[in-house]
């Protein structure tokens, strides 16, 4: 077996990317009456911190993304058709 390659380092639009979904996270969270996301993570059984952070613009696998769309009761389609403009800012 071979070294392992090394992660590219994340970009700049990447990480505007990863805030834009954030501020999504953060929209649906509040329309949904959630004023504190540290209520939402523990009602949905979300490490808090960790919540946080994706709100913040961390890095989120899909299947974490998939699992607090559901949570929100938000469809995939619906989150991410708004991540190109500012609506949820």
């Amino acid at each position: 077996m071979g070294a392992r390659k090394k992660a590219k380092p994340v970009t700049e639009t990447e990480k505007e990317y990863f805030k834009r979904m954030g501020a999504r996270l953060k929209f649906y969270r509040l329309l949904r009456g959630y004023t504190n996301y540290e209520a939402f993570a523990n009602e949905f059984d979300f490490p808090r911190s960790t919540y946080g952070k994706y709100e913040r613009g961390a890095n989120i696998t899909l299947l974490t993304l998939n699992r607090i769309l559901k949570a929100l009761e938000v469809e995939y389609d619906e989150f991410h058709s708004g991540l190109n403009s500012d609506s949820s800012d």
